[in-house]
């Protein structure tokens, strides 16, 4: 019964913002971590952004200073605002979420652990 559905995707320019977002409904579990993902061909799927059920925001490197994840607890909503875009930004972003447990988000921003529910993605082309 969980549902995660992305939007906001697009093509932009180098520079230029975007603002995803992920509409969630069913999740089951009081506390949780929610992720965005990015994912190009030929490569693994990476970890971009993590928020959790106490408000815990963390980043990798790279986005750092430009990315921000935000959420809505009442419209069940997280959102990905992403500023002043790079080609290497382009891919197909996901949503994703887990129950968390004290170090699940760290986790994930170290590749080591994967999120159980996942939306479909959305596309986010980032032109030079």
């Amino acid at each position: 019964q969980v549902d995660l559905a992305e939007s906001g995707g697009g093509s932009v320019e180098s520079g230029g913002s975007l603002r995803l977002a992920c509409d969630v409904s069913g999740f089951p579990h009081r506390t949780y971590c929610m992720a965005w993902f990015r994912q190009v061909p030929g490569k693994e799927r990476e970890p971009v952004a993590t928020i959790d059920s106490d408000g815990s925001k963390r980043y990798i490197d790279s986005v750092k200073g430009r990315f921000n994840i935000t959420q809505i607890y009442g419209k069940n909503s997280v959102f990905l605002q992403m500023n002043n875009l790079r080609p290497e930004d382009t891919g197909m972003y996901y949503c994703a979420a887990n129950q968390l447990t004290h170090d699940y988000c760290s986790r994930i921003l170290r590749g080591i652990a994967i999120p159980y529910y996942w939306g479909r993605g959305t596309q986010v082309t980032v032109s030079s």
